[in-house]
């Protein structure tokens, strides 16, 4: 299920489901520790009318979702025409303090005077665990509900218009003892006032307004959180004390002045894709953690299936994410990033797979014995390659003597080492080491394209520091790599790039012919095989015959031939928007922007109004599949469309 409603300030992370509730709750990291009850049950809205009550999930509602002001403020409309009533959420993580606001807009649409009911449900388990340890407790003195356990606490309230606070409150139990929720007592338009639970608990508070006809009132609510219960009361009288109109008002002031070099660009690019732009620039945004941390996505939605979820920090994603950023001015974000990864370093110069939020290491599936009994650092070599890569990027937009000096010995220097050195005998090739789809054990194309690049920056950036010594080995490095692609990495017969090969141990090259579009687009992108070679045109002619990529009927790719990642039985396999996105790179490179535009659009039109993009569309239905947003799909929509106002 799509988050619509992406909410952040680097520490709290909130996604709002296609409901306009509260599905996933990050805090204090972006991406760690999702408080939300997950598939048991989500914080619920809901509405009690001249004896009738209706839940947002219950499907008898109409939404639109918008991020109408160029900040990170989401709007929600919510209408019922059954029962005549029309709710506006004007929703925003607050920009400097640790709160969810919501500002609940409640309107009479009939022409009748209306006994309306607000009620707000929360279900929080609190610290990512699945143990009934939480406790749940009404605050009579400061007209609150307080959620903690541990170093983790949430106070939830809110007021009317006048001031006034919710008029009735209950907790209780979920999803053990046969019991479903404290949203169940709401039923009869009544709370049972139970002032304290403990265990697996939830809670849900009450506005009652006489509604004339055609009027509305406004109930203004939020959830504060610290790391004790005084740092949350403490956001708590804040927020009772300034309200949350200003703090909507200082939340939105902060998005402005962040956006402002994406502005900039945005004014240079087809109007038809600027409000797309900005909204995945905020997107971006919104998955990177204050302390450097870029999240592939915190849709949780994957963890119901009882698989782990999205919400790490890939090396490969976090540069790809952060490139546009770089190219547009940024410097905050790139500089922790890099200051995580150098953190995270392993002692042999590499990345390892993925990271979470905190530094400590991901989860992964990468084993450190291979087929033959061939003993590898369990990576994928492409992310430390691709970091160092894009780190030079950074220092030659960007940055000074100072940020190389900082970085080069801990970080560059080892790094560049390790590419130069995990060579194959053999071929000359880098060693195997998994591909960027995490699939298989091999040397790849994309990853021998990126290391080329990475071993090539690393050497300028050692010329930079006069290091002539590894400047020179560096560059040897990448020049023999750049022979031994020519000589290992084109398939003749089929004309296109391998996907790789195989090196067997007693030194047998058995190549893998799929047809990978991450091989073409690492190719030409990091100069392997350059754009204009036989080879780069030959391989993307082959690649868009064979995948019938057309801009009317097919217009997106798959990763490659026969991928079965989420792929519907007896279906197509499904379009991923990094690659197709990657071909109209490829179309503006060489000058053919009318197929670059196709796919653009495509791309644009296929997100959710608030310029949400999911992983993967179904070809069959178009639909969205796997997790949305994916912060990869809105980095490479803008970085293509930086690419059609670059200065050549």
């Amino acid at each position: 299920m799509a988050r619509p409603i992406v909410l952040s300030n680097g520490e709290l992370h909130v996604g709002i489901n296609k409901f306009g509730l509260v599905h996933d709750f990050y805090y204090p990291y972006v991406g760690l520790e999702n408080h939300a009850a997950g598939k048991d049950l989500r914080h619920r809205i809901g509405i009690w009318v001249d004896g009738e009550l209706s839940w947002l999930d219950d499907g008898t509602w109409e939404f639109d979702f918008s991020y109408p002001h160029e900040s990170l403020i989401g709007h929600i409309v919510a209408k019922n025409h059954h029962l005549g009533i029309m709710l506006e959420l004007d929703d925003t993580a607050d920009a400097e303090f640790a709160a969810l606001l919501r500002n609940v807009h409640i309107i009479n649409m009939n022409n009748g005077p209306r006994d309306v009911r607000l009620f707000m449900h929360q279900a929080f388990v609190i610290g990512d665990a699945r143990s009934n340890t939480d406790t749940v407790q009404y605050l009579p003195g400061d007209n609150a509900i307080l959620h903690y356990r541990g170093r983790r606490a949430f106070v939830v309230s809110a007021v009317d218009d006048s001031g006034e606070p919710f008029d009735q409150y209950t907790v209780g139990i979920f999803g053990i003892e046969g019991k479903e929720g404290t949203y169940r007592d709401a039923e009869d338009g009544e709370l049972s006032m139970c002032a304290v639970e403990h265990g697996r608990v939830d809670s849900t508070i009450r506005f009652k307004q006489e509604l004339a006809p055609h009027s509305s009132v406004r109930v203004h609510y939020w959830i504060a959180c610290g790391n004790s219960i005084r740092e949350a009361l403490y956001i708590h009288k804040q927020l009772l004390h300034q309200g949350v109109h200003r703090r909507l008002e200082v939340t939105s002031k902060w998005w402005h002045k962040w956006l402002e070099p994406a502005k900039k660009m945005a004014d240079k690019i087809d109007p038809a894709h600027r409000n797309q732009f900005i909204r995945s620039c905020m997107l971006i945004k919104s998955h990177i953690d204050k302390r450097g941390a870029v999240i592939a996505s915190t849709d949780s939605t994957m963890l119901n299936y009882s698989r782990d979820a999205y919400a790490y920090c890939w090396p490969r994603d976090g540069a790809y994410v952060l490139w546009p950023l770089i190219r547009m001015g940024y410097k905050d974000e790139p500089y922790r990033f890099f200051e995580f990864c150098r953190r995270g370093l392993n002692a042999g110069g590499f990345l390892m797979h993925k990271y979470r939020a905190d530094g400590a290491l991901g989860s992964s599936w990468h084993p450190y014995l291979h087929e033959e009994g061939v003993v590898a650092p369990p990576i994928q070599e492409d992310e430390t390659a691709l970091t160092l890569f894009v780190f030079s990027q950074f220092y030659h937009v960007s940055g000074t003597e100072a940020l190389l000096k900082e970085f080069y010995e801990p970080m560059v220097l080892p790094m560049a080492d390790f590419l130069a050195s995990y060579i194959d005998a053999a071929t000359g090739l880098p060693k195997p080491t998994y591909d960027l789809w995490e699939e298989v054990f091999m040397t790849t194309t994309y990853t021998t394209s990126v290391t080329y690049a990475a071993l090539l920056a690393a050497a300028d950036l050692a010329e930079v520091r006069e290091d002539n010594d590894n400047a020179v080995k560096w560059r040897a490095a990448a020049e023999d790599i750049r022979a031994a692609a020519e000589k290992h990495l084109f398939n003749e017969d089929r004309q296109a790039f391998y996907k790789g090969v195989h090196i067997k141990k007693d030194g047998t090259v058995v190549p893998d012919e799929t047809i990978d579009m991450s091989s073409l687009f690492g190719g030409f992108m990091y100069g392997l095989f350059p754009i204009g070679s036989r080879e780069t045109k030959a391989a993307f002619a082959t690649a868009i015959k064979t995948f019938g990529q057309d801009a009317t009927t097919s217009p997106g790719l798959p990763r490659y031939e026969n991928d079965n990642y989420h792929r519907p039985e007896g279906s197509d396999p499904n379009w991923w928007h990094v690659t197709t996105l990657w071909l109209a790179q490829y179309y503006l490179e060489i000058g053919q922007k009318r197929k670059a535009e196709d796919l653009l659009r495509w791309v644009r039109d296929s997100a959710w109004p608030t310029g949400v993009l999911p992983e993967q569309v179904n070809p069959g239905t178009r639909q969205d599949v796997s997790v949305a947003p994916l912060n990869w799909s809105q980095a490479e929509y803008v970085s293509t469309l930086l690419d059609t106002i670059t200065e050549k």
